[in-house]
């Protein structure tokens, strides 16, 4: 599963091409192809045959760097149905919800497939992932999303089921489940049944009504982990000389991230012991 890391480029290959204002271009590369842009044209035969992190000019003089893109760049390019979980996001779920190679993986609320992408990654050719998205024309575009960026079938370890997730999972003794949806508390039941014991479940929400009822709801469901909630916030910095300092802009509220653990079954969560109201001493 994957296309080609490395090595010099091929026709087939996807090829980044990243010009002096930093403004970057995807294409596919092609024995007769030509790649336009308002600064001229390059051939890419002037790419094929050529290593990783060369540069090529276009006939108006521009040179570009050209790079196979990085997951990140795909996913933040990628035709989009529905919102993408942005990379900041999928990385802390891949990271947080330890999502490893061969894991068996649920995931309810396609999208576009950037998700996916980062699932599919992180479980390897030996793990496997099942999706599942409601409306079929997101499926569809997921479907093409992550068959481009795999550059190959992957009936082995990949399943999109167009269909409820409630109504429709047939899974048991998976790894983790994650869900990106409206109402991830209506499918806590569902992902419990399917968990394994000390498996993760892990929402992806937008609102704080939304991770309220999240929380609440895998608090009050008795076999899983007390949840714990948060988000991530990423802030670039300036480094020019001595001149450092953090850029005005940054990707703040994206959306909230809510985890818990698969307890065993019949086993009851110890009770949560909470400060006394009004006083600051540890119980």
């Amino acid at each position: 599963m994957g296309f080609r890391r490395h090595g010099p480029f091929q026709a087939g290959d996807q090829v980044q091409l990243t010009d002096p204002k930093n403004k970057r271009h995807t294409i596919t590369l092609k024995e007769d192809g030509v790649f336009h842009t308002q600064k001229g044209a390059i051939p890419h035969s002037e790419l094929i045959g050529q290593p990783e992190g060369s540069v090529v000019r276009s006939s108006g003089g521009t040179q570009y760097l050209a790079f196979r893109h990085l997951l990140q760049d795909y996913t933040l390019a990628m035709p989009r149905g529905a919102a993408v979980i942005y990379p900041k996001d999928a990385s802390m779920i891949v990271g947080m919800a330890d999502i490893f190679p061969g894991a068996r993986v649920i995931e309810a609320g396609v999208g576009s497939g950037a998700l996916t992408c980062f699932l599919l990654r992180a479980v390897g050719p030996e793990g496997h992932v099942t999706s599942y998205e409601r409306r079929e024309e997101f499926a569809d575009v997921a479907r093409k999303n992550v068959q481009k960026f795999f550059a190959d079938p992957m009936d082995d370890n990949w399943r999109l089921v167009v269909g409820d997730l409630v109504a429709s999972i047939d899974e048991v003794d998976v790894d983790r489940v994650i869900l990106d949806m409206l109402a991830p508390w209506e499918c806590v039941d569902a992902a419990a049944k399917a968990l394994t014991p000390g498996g993760v479940i892990c929402c992806y929400v937008a609102t704080t009504t939304q991770m309220s009822k999240t929380v609440e709801a895998i608090r009050d469901h008795g076999c899983f982990t007390e949840p714990h909630a948060w988000e991530t916030l990423v802030r670039d910095w300036h480094v020019e000389g001595l001149a450092v300092r953090p850029d005005h802009r940054m990707i703040g509220h994206t959306g909230f991230l809510v985890s818990a653990r698969r307890m065993a079954d019949g086993v009851t969560p110890p009770p949560r012991r909470r400060r006394p109201k009004g006083t600051t001493e540890e119980l």
